[in-house]
C-alpha cells in the first residue's frame, strides 16, 4: 500500500493542476466508476471525500500492521520493487504482442490509421492519464472485480480455488479490455487492440496474484507511460 500510495497522490496532483475549462473532464475512467458512490452522496465535494477516505484508510492499515510486526519499511526495498515494475513493464508489451500476433496471425499487424482522442492531448494530461490506469484500473479490474468474483464463485457455487481464480481472471480481462472503448475518449474497437488488452488483462491478473497489489499498479502505469508518454 505504501508503495502504491505514490501513485494515487501523483495522478490527483496532476489532475487538481490540469484542471481547467479544456481539461476539467478527463479523467481516468476507473477513477470515475470509483468515485460515483463519493459523487452522488456528497455531490461536488465527492472527489475530496474520495481522497479524505482512501488517504485515511491507508493510514489506519499502515499504523496497524507497523505495530503489528513492529518492523519498518526498508527504502532499498521499495527502490527494488520500483526496478523490478519497470523491467515488467518493458516485457509486458513485448510477450503480450507475440502472443497477440500468434493467436490472430496478420490481424495483429493492423495499425489504426485514424487519430484518437488520446494523442491530442497534452504530455502532462496523458501522464495522469497513465498513472491514474496503473492505480484505479488494478484496484477496479483486479482487487475489486477479479478477487471479489473469485470470492463469490467459490462462495456460491464451491468451487475451487484455483477454478474460481480462473473464471474470474479470464471475466475480468474480458471486461477490462471492453472498458477501453466506452466513453468519448474511448478507442474505435478492433479486434486486435481487444485480444490484445484482453491478453494484458490476463497478465495482470497473474502478476497481482504472484506480487502484489503496489508491483502490479506500478507495472501497468510505467507500461502506459512507455506508450502514451515516451
Amino acid at each position: 500500500m505504501l508503495f502504491a500510495l505514490p501513485l494515487f497522490l501523483l495522478y490527483e496532483a496532476l489532475a487538481a493542476s490540469l484542471a481547467s475549462p479544456g481539461t476539467a473532464g478527463v479523467r481516468n475512467a476507473a477513477d470515475v466508476v470509483l468515485k460515483a458512490p463519493f459523487m452522488l452522496f456528497s455531490g461536488q465535494r465527492g472527489s475530496l471525500a474520495f481522497f479524505a477516505t482512501v488517504i485515511a484508510v491507508c493510514i489506519f492499515l499502515i499504523a496497524r500492521d507497523l505495530t503489528k510486526t513492529r518492523e519498518r519499511p526498508q527504502p532499498r526495498v521499495f527502490l527494488l520493487m520500483l526496478g523490478e515494475s519497470a523491467v515488467l513493464a518493458l516485457f509486458l508489451g513485448l510477450v503480450v504482442a507475440t502472443l497477440t500476433q500468434r493467436l490472430l496471425g496478420a490481424l495483429a499487424l493492423a495499425t489504426q490509421t485514424a487519430p484518437t482522442p488520446l494523442e491530442a492531448m497534452g504530455t502532462g494530461t496523458r501522464l495522469m492519464l497513465a498513472l491514474g490506469a496503473g492505480l484505479y484500473e488494478e484496484l477496479l479490474f483486479r482487487v475489486l472485480l477479479v478477487g471479489g468474483m473469485a470470492a463469490g464463485l467459490k462462495w456460491l457455487l464451491g468451487a475451487r480455488t484455483w477454478m474460481a481464480g480462473v473464471i474470474a481472471a479470464t471475466v475480468g480481462a474480458l471486461v477490462f479490455s471492453a472498458f477501453h472503448y466506452v466513453g468519448d475518449y474511448g478507442d474505435p474497437l478492433e479486434l486486435a487492440s481487444f485480444t490484445y488488452r484482453a491478453i494484458a488483462g490476463l497478465a495482470f491478473s497473474g502478476l497481482y496474484l504472484a506480487r502484489g497489489f503496489g508491483i502490479t499498479a506500478w507495472t501497468h502505469a510505467l507500461y502506459d507511460v512507455y506508450v502514451m508518454v515516451l
